[in-house]
């Protein structure tokens, strides 16, 4: 096994194990503790999965929906821009994403690279954000491929009693059984093996990257060039919000965001920013890449990559064939073919969006899954979860109770509201890696870098501010969701986490001057 050892050359080693709240693992330990035969996932991913993955996530309800409310509500046509500028800042989160991957290419995303970088207690609670935001995220998600396929149902002449479809319009409360089932058998399929949730989500992604495509190219023979003018609608500032719906950002300084105008496209760049989340769940499965060093940095940005020229691409023909004006905030692709003459391009946009939900949700429990595994193998949660299968090579334990957990929360819970700590989980997990880029170059230069992030420090600077930026322009009742799952990953942490850590139980046996491990 390989030893966390690495001279530095001034006589000091990197296998002497740190102590406090801030104790960093060695990035050699952590590729060593990949090795364990009962600890060790299996490698079966090539970059063209990893794009896969990558796209499979990101393309979800955002391309069907948010162009619409974009478009009609801040940036009109121009919201085009708005989906190129959002990529540009995910961009910059990407290219700090990809040097972290290929130089440490272990299974925990976010939380590996802050524990290598920053410390353990920061680990600890990028770590206990992933879960919620992962968690959150594919209970939310298959909510809304419930809805989608009642409403395929529904055109068939198939109804489900409100008991089971999640309640009726009447607000009775139902146990959504169409959304716990899937999350099940996503769960199943992932139990099952990386290489099989692959193919199912190649699959999955080539009915969703096929229906994108029908909408872009059928709907190109019907722009209507007049539509376009103006390009840029005339300035004009919104009204202030209250109470929790509140920006933070309007709430600390008064400022009230512009829509329309220039202002306006960046306005909406914040709310289409939310429809490329995602990319960095490829980083989560590192460890199961063939050839990390290589691959992931394509992975993570050449999906980043296709589905931003896919998103502006609808976005051009969509206020093409419908003036801004006229667009639907909730199904704007399906009502702008209505529009048309052309319904039946509605029912075909409704199949990619189940098929893109379908892939959204299994990916999310995929990362979710791999970063509690992680979090387990180092300790920090029971070593119990961290046990691979010995016929699939996965860490079936941890995927069984979280896919049960959130079957449950899908079922049972409205999600509506809570959604947006998906948001704010995201961009505290982009602006934790790159920061932590910065770290590592200074503490660890000698580190071998397959990819390098141009410009360091600029681009993480650059990736930071942007992430901050937005994410202080979500409700107030956001920040305060988000700060109370803040507070008990804490109080767990102090409880168990610290105690039971391998890292900190390693210094203690071998005391502050040993220099084995």
């Amino acid at each position: 096994m390989a030893t966390a050892s690495s001279p530095t050359g001034d006589g000091s080693s990197r296998n002497t194990p740190p102590r406090g709240l801030l104790r960093t693992k060695p990035v050699e330990q952590s590729i060593a503790d990949t090795e364990e035969p009962e600890h060790a996932l299996r490698k079966s991913l090539s970059a063209l999965d990893l794009v896969v993955f990558g796209v499979g996530v990101v393309i979800g309800t955002g391309i069907f929906v948010l162009t619409g409310t974009a478009a009609k509500d801040y940036a009109g046509p121009a919201v085009a821009l708005s989906f190129a500028a959002a990529g540009i800042v995910c961009a910059l989160a990407a290219l700090c994403y990809a040097e972290f991957a290929s130089t440490v290419p272990v299974a925990g995303s976010a939380y590996t690279f802050s524990y290598a970088s920053i410390g353990e207690l920061p680990a600890w609670i990028i770590g206990w954000d992933l879960i919620l935001e992962l968690a959150l995220g594919a209970a939310v998600v298959s909510v809304g491929w419930s809805g989608y396929v009642q409403s395929l149902l529904n055109s068939a002449g198939v109804t489900l009693p409100a008991a089971i479809g999640g309640g009726g319009s009447d607000g009775s409360w139902g146990f959504n059984l169409p959304a716990a089932l899937l999350v099940l058998v996503l769960t199943g399929v992932l139990m099952a093996g990386m290489k099989l949730s692959a193919r199912v989500t190649s699959i999955i992604v080539g009915i969703k990257v096929a229906v994108v495509l029908l909408v872009i190219v059928a709907g190109a023979f019907f722009i209507n060039g007049a539509n376009y003018h103006p390009f840029i609608p005339p300035s004009q500032h919104t009204p202030g919000k209250s109470g929790g719906t509140t920006p933070l950002v309007q709430a600390l300084f008064g400022f009230t965001p512009s829509t329309f105008g220039v202002m306006g496209i960046f306005t909406a760049a914040a709310v289409v920013f939310f429809a490329f989340i995602g990319f960095d769940i490829v980083a989560t499965a590192a460890e199961e890449t063939r050839n990390p060093q290589r691959d992931l940095p394509r992975g993570i940005l050449g999906s980043l990559a296709i589905c931003t020229v896919l998103y502006m691409l609808v976005s051009v023909v969509v206020t093409g064939m419908q003036h801004y004006t006229s667009l639907s905030t909730d199904a704007p692709l399906a009502d702008a073919f209505k529009a048309v003459g052309q319904p039946v391009f509605a029912d075909l946009i409704s199949v990619g969006a189940v098929a893109g939900l379908t892939s959204v949700t299994m990916i999310l429990l995929l990362g979710q899954s791999r970063v509690f595994f992680a979090m387990s193998r180092d300790g920090l949660l029971p070593r119990t979860f961290a046990d691979i299968h010995p016929r699939f090579g996965t860490p079936w334990k941890t995927t069984l109770l979280l896919g049960a957990v959130v079957a449950a929360v899908a079922g049972v819970i409205p999600l509506r509201e809570l959604s947006e700590l998906v948001n704010i989980g995201t961009l505290f997990a982009f602006v934790v890696v790159s920061v932590g880029v910065v770290v590592l170059r200074r503490t660890r230069p000698d580190l071998p870098r397959s990819f390098r992030t141009p410009a360091v420090p600029l681009v993480p600077v650059l990736s930071v501010l942007a992430c901050v930026w937005l994410m202080i322009n979500l409700p107030l009742a956001t920040w305060w969701r988000f700060g109370i799952w803040m507070v008990l990953g804490i109080v767990l942490y102090a409880g168990y986490g610290r105690s039971h850590s391998r890292l900190g139980r390693t210094a203690d046996a071998l005391g502050p001057r040993s220099g084995r491990e």
